[in-house]
């Protein structure tokens, strides 16, 4: 047998094997996109220890972390779901009865919320009343927006209280909806709860 009938042969045989395999091959059928599955807790809440001039319940699952951002104020702080990595950023300003410092905060507040219009399929703006008479502005954003929730509420002569909901992940946010909804409730709770001191 001469080489060349040698290789003949193996590639014929090669090739029958190959055609045999692949009329004899299963049906693939990808599997459907899911989604991780998210345990979440149920809603247990603590006080916001003493030292600041406002007054809140927050998550027993979430941990009080002081702003540690070089343009942070004393009263600035972070709402921290270790958990979940959510995190509800609260700033504080004492505006002092000064119509100016005011007007700059509002001002400041909805410049901070219309930022994410580039990518916002939706903002929703919604007045609310707490048990307290307090009136907070609530922004709910919909789309691939870094910070799905923002709000912001103030007595207009002394107190400027606002925050906002961000993710230190890069899930997207509908497959997050479960997890921005149980922190929804959490924050409502924590406005409904709201006093200064």
């Amino acid at each position: 047998m001469s080489v060349f009938s040698f290789f003949r042969a193996a590639l014929i045989a090669g090739l029958t094997l190959m055609l045999a395999g692949c009329l004899s091959a299963p049906e693939y059928t990808p599997k459907p996109k899911g989604y991780n599955r998210i345990d979440l807790p149920p809603h247990r809440y603590q006080q916001l220890a003493p030292g600041h001039p406002y007054t809140f319940e927050y998550s027993r699952y979430a941990k009080i972390l002081r702003d540690s951002s070089y343009l942070a104020q004393p009263h600035w702080i972070n709402v921290y779901y270790p958990s979940l990595r959510a995190n509800v950023q609260i700033t504080y300003t004492n505006v002092q009865q000064n119509p100016k410092l005011y007007n700059k905060m509002l001002e400041d507040a909805r410049k901070l919320t219309s930022k994410h219009e580039i990518k916002a399929s939706a903002i929703d703006e919604t007045v609310l009343k707490t048990p307290s008479g307090v009136r907070v502005s609530v922004f709910e954003l919909s789309g691939e927006v870094p910070s799905q929730f923002q709000f912001y509420t103030t007595d207009s002569t002394r107190h400027f209280f606002r925050g906002a909901l961000y993710f230190r992940t890069a899930t997207a946010n509908d497959s997050l909806a479960p997890v921005i909804d149980y922190v929804k409730t959490d924050i409502v709770r924590l406005l409904n709860t709201l006093k200064y001191q």
